[in-house]
């Protein structure tokens, strides 16, 4: 009788336009945001036109939420265990963490002031002092962590919140200089400028990536060259292109950072320290040759959201600036663990 009833309702309610029935097919981002003249703009445009700065926005917040999450489950588990064993939350972290964590010894500090000496700066004592303090406060965190991961282990933890969905920005690449395998799984497009201190930083950072990952990633170079902040930079990367006709980009651009910013009037230094054939070389510099493939290569990382170097796409994925090595770690894992769960 109740089923009867309920269709009767729905009946009168279609019939009387009080609502409609959604398909379940009509997903959010196909969702109209605005109409012209009955032409909807949808949800999955907007956010294809916004393309990267939506996803950084989108990460951040995620972030923050994510840290909470773990602030409030570590608070949970706190409470739960000092309400097991009758003691107040700060009498057990003075028993598990603040007892069990020794004094910082004058050789660890020793040890950090003169591995940082040069960054230092102040009377020495004072420094000291606050080297003690900083290295008191790193092993109090880390035997915190130890213990939260000791309460974690025993308890059900189960973490709802998900992630944002993936962007990834279409990076055109052909013909571009690459190291790794050429059908890797993980791809990673860098833009960068041969004058960027941050870029030069960067480097090591995949020279480990390659030694980790080995077959698993392809690393990819695209000029992007600011002018505004490093105008004799574009013809280091004209330069390059050339030592690319004759095999030898990756030393060329290895010899450009290790004498970074590069004057002009040496990049033919460099080119006959790396071996290349002087006369080709020239002739290929000289003619302006890659002018416009700079250039191509400016406007194609503009069109996919880079406002500066270094900025990388893993698989399409935006990493901006000269990030430690577990931000790239991170994403390839992730990459490669999607790529395991494809059919």
């Amino acid at each position: 009788m109740y089923r009867r009833i309920f269709r009767t309702i729905v009946t009168l309610l279609l019939l009387t336009g009080s609502f409609t029935l959604i398909p379940r097919h009509v997903s959010a981002a196909s969702e109209p945001l605005a109409e012209v003249d009955g032409v909807a703009i949808t949800a999955e445009e907007v956010e294809k036109a916004l393309g990267a700065p939506l996803m950084k926005l989108q990460e951040q917040l995620y972030t923050m939420k994510h840290q909470k999450v773990d602030a409030l489950i570590n608070e949970k588990l706190l409470a739960r265990d000092a309400a097991k064993r009758g003691i107040s939350v700060q009498a057990l972290l003075d028993a598990e963490v603040t007892s069990k964590v020794g004094l910082v010894t004058e050789q660890e500090i020793e040890r950090f002031y003169q591995a940082n000496k040069a960054q230092i700066k102040g009377e020495e004592t004072t420094v000291r002092d606050q080297i003690r303090a900083h290295l008191q406060n790193q092993k109090l965190a880390a035997r915190r962590e130890t213990f939260l991961q000791s309460l974690r282990s025993q308890a059900k933890v189960m973490m709802y919140l998900k992630p944002p969905p993936v962007f990834r920005a279409q990076v055109t690449v052909g013909g571009a200089p690459f190291k790794g395998a050429e059908k890797a799984p993980v791809t990673i497009v860098k833009f960068e400028d041969f004058h960027c201190p941050f870029c030069k930083q960067v480097q090591s950072t995949f020279a480990e990536l390659l030694s980790k990952y080995g077959d698993k990633v392809k690393l990819v170079h695209l000029d992007f060259p600011i002018d505004q902040l490093h105008p004799q930079a574009r013809k280091a990367h004209e330069a390059a292109r050339c030592a690319n006709e004759q095999g030898k980009f990756w030393v060329y651009h290895d010899k450009l950072y290790e004498n970074a910013p590069v004057n002009p009037a040496n990049l033919k230094t460099y080119a006959k320290e790396v071996g290349l054939d002087l006369q080709a070389f020239d002739q290929c510099f000289n003619s302006g040759k890659y002018q416009a493939a700079v250039q191509k290569d400016i406007e194609e990382g503009t069109r996919a959201g880079v406002t500066g170097t270094p900025a990388f796409f893993i698989n399409g994925r935006m990493i901006s600036g000269a990030q430690p090595l577990e931000s790239f770690v991170r994403v390839i894992d992730d990459e490669l663990a999607r790529r395991a769960s494809l059919p």
